[in-house]
């Protein structure tokens, strides 16, 4: 088993950063490829951002492309991401996730990901 915790969410002003961190406690972290997704009210849940095991590949969604960064620390097992130029439609619940342990992984694909945290809120005012 493993345990997500997120954190870092907030109230922020359009145009504003939040860092977003998920701390992972369980098995060994660096075996998994981490993600992370929102879910706004009545929406789907989404692919924000994906990093592979060692931190070298990273993916992102077109909407958040070049104002979201995603990073790991696998001594700290944690992952992290950074939000800046924030929107008022990045409004959503923020969700980490873990999988991709048996060697596949596709970044967007849920059914990937074995683990999930219960999510921090990100609220964006205009």
């Amino acid at each position: 088993q493993v345990q997500l915790v997120e954190s870092g969410g907030g109230l922020v002003q359009a145009g504003g950063s939040l860092r977003l961190s998920c701390a992972a406690s369980g098995r060994t972290f660096s075996n998994y490829a981490m993600a992370w997704f929102r879910q706004a009210p009545g929406k789907e849940r989404e692919f924000i951002a994906g990093v592979g095991w060692s931190g070298g590949r990273t993916f992102y969604a077109d909407s958040v492309k070049g104002r979201f960064t995603i990073s790991r620390d696998n001594a700290k097992s944690a992952a992290y991401l950074q939000m800046n130029s924030l929107k008022p439609e990045d409004t959503a619940v923020y969700i980490c996730a873990a999988g991709g342990a048996r060697g596949a992984w596709y970044p967007s694909e849920q059914p990937t990901y074995d683990y999930w945290g219960q999510g921090t809120q990100v609220t964006v005012s205009s």
